[in-house]
């Protein structure tokens, strides 16, 4: 795929302030919603700035050749969720986020170090085209569902969860925001075709905004899309320097309470928490620097070598869980924003990881972000999770799929991953992604011989 802007390229300082807050925006939502799913008193705002420094250590250590956004990871989850376990103080859980991530990071170093001595060309023949398309695609198509789900919902909720908002009113909001991203990414001038996702989220934005304005005024329910209450917080107790500027919850500090409960036992519990899920997480990070690797057309695993984006990946994380708690991961929403738009700029990233920062200081943006309805997020991440799938696809065009190997293999991965196969252990969760991964390669290297018979 050609891009507009390469790796190294620098678009102009006001052009890479825009592009930054698009990177932002694609992958804000879920960087922000991990955190008030563990709950617990995580700061959103924390995480963001965990998010964008975690970043920042992940370009250095690819020594700024892999264009990816570090966000919040839902694949550890439930590990998060094990450090609150068994009544234990917020403080104490505190610090079994950040021994949690440790735990994570050091698997990833010391995998690094084995790809530093051994090389990447076995993982290659473990995982070639026929195993990481489909599992690429499958990354993208697990996600259709919460794409859609969102795209039925508004800003406001009920007690219950439900969305005030007529379902059909927020389809429709959502369709103008993909239609408007989908326009300007193949009709749009040079700038435009850059910034499709801004432009489409600020265009279903003030639609939503219409219909809210017109639902109040006429105390309809149903028009109510945006939840304008994520602004007016700000100024509850008038205005004043806290409107504008709070300094985040940082994990750390918190933690530092925690210290005199800590046991043996209870770091055993996190290291089993934790540990696992990182080697499913690998197994993620493969495919998601697969996919990229493909959009810029250079092979990220021999430059700058797998061994530096998964220290990358694995310090970043640690950084990000001591500030913010959540343990950081390459974000496909990252990668898809970057072939959509075709600007693999570092500049762009770095950037954005450095406005993670800034912005996690400042309420209204915060504010803003939060007040965007999840329709409107839902019609962007249509297109978003989409280009996932499809990238998947383009891998598997090297394959010859009349073979009943490459069919078996790619069956396999795809209903696997589309089915959501996924295995608990105890605590320990194999997500359906790395299910069919893993179960791709078991059938890959049980038919590997059909090509030895065929050749004979």
């Amino acid at each position: 795929m050609k891009m507009v802007y390469n790796v190294e390229d620098k678009p102009k300082f006001g052009q890479v302030i825009v592009f930054a807050i698009q990177q932002l925006l694609a992958i804000m939502a879920a960087t922000l919603v991990v955190p008030v799913i563990v709950g617990n008193g995580m700061s959103p705002a924390a995480a963001l700035l965990g998010a964008g420094l975690g970043t920042l250590v992940y370009i250095l250590f690819t020594k700024a050749k892999s264009p990816v956004f570090l966000g919040s990871s839902f694949a550890f989850l439930g590990s998060m969720a094990a450090a609150f376990a068994g009544g234990v103080s917020v403080a104490l859980g505190y610090v079994g986020l950040i021994l949690g991530a440790i735990f994570a990071g050091l698997v990833y170093v010391i995998i690094a170090i084995v790809v530093k001595f051994a090389g990447v060309e076995w993982i290659n023949k473990l995982m070639p085209p026929v195993v990481i398309g489909p599992t690429v695609a499958i990354i993208g198509l697990s996600l259709a569902g919460n794409a859609v789900g969102d795209l039925q919902k508004g800003g406001i909720t009920t007690a219950e969860g439900a969305s005030v908002a007529h379902p059909l009113i927020c389809v429709l909001i959502g369709v103008i925001t993909l239609i408007v991203t989908m326009l300007c990414s193949t009709y749009g001038k040079k700038m435009a075709k850059l910034i499709p996702f801004i432009i489409g989220i600020l265009a279903g934005y003030v639609v939503a905004t219409i219909f809210t304005i017109i639902g109040i005024s006429a105390d309809i329910p149903a028009l109510q899309v945006v939840n304008f209450g994520h602004f007016t917080g700000l100024v509850a107790n008038g205005v004043n320097l806290n409107t504008f500027f709070a300094w985040p919850e940082f994990t750390f500090l918190t933690a530092f309470g925690g210290l005199k409960e800590i046991s043996g036992a209870y770091i055993g519990t996190i290291a089993m928490a934790y540990t696992p899920v990182a080697f499913v997480v690998f197994a993620e990070h493969i495919a998601d620097h697969k996919n990229i690797s493909s959009i810029i057309e250079r092979d990220l695993l021999n430059e700058p070598g797998l061994h530096r984006t998964l220290l990358g990946d694995g310090v970043g994380s640690m950084v990000g869980a001591f500030f913010g708690g959540c343990p950081n991961t390459t974000y496909g929403e990252s990668v898809a924003c970057v072939a959509i738009t075709r600007n693999a700029s570092v500049v762009t990233i770095i950037a954005a990881a450095i406005g993670a920062i800034l912005i996690s200081f400042l309420n209204p943006f915060v504010a803003f972000v939060n007040s965007i309805p999840a329709c409107v997020m839902g019609g962007v991440c249509m297109a978003l999770y989409g280009f996932i799938a499809v990238s998947g696809l383009k891998m598997v065009q090297v394959v010859d799929l009349n073979k009943n190997r490459n069919l078996f293999v790619a069956s396999a991965i795809l209903i696997a991953g589309i089915g959501g196969l996924s295995l608990t252990f105890g605590k320990i969760t194999i997500t359906s992604i790395a299910t069919a991964l893993i179960l791709g390669i078991i059938v890959n290297l049980i038919l590997s011989k059909e090509k030895e018979e065929t050749e004979e």
